[in-house]
């Protein structure tokens, strides 16, 4: 069984949406993963990186 999430939905979709916006201001789409998820404090590139994804 999956563990609960520790990131709000809200939370997601503001972040998803932050990238697809910022995208082009940065040299790619991991760059664009990397400033946002900076600015939101969230832990990991790589969970953001897969909720863009799943988008």
């Amino acid at each position: 069984m999956p563990r609960p999430s520790s990131y709000s939905a809200e939370l997601r979709r503001r972040a998803v949406r932050m990238v697809v916006e910022v995208r082009g201001d940065y040299p790619n789409e991991s760059a664009a993963i990397k400033a946002v998820a900076g600015k939101l404090g969230i832990g990991s590139t790589e969970t953001l990186r897969k909720w863009v994804r799943q988008t």
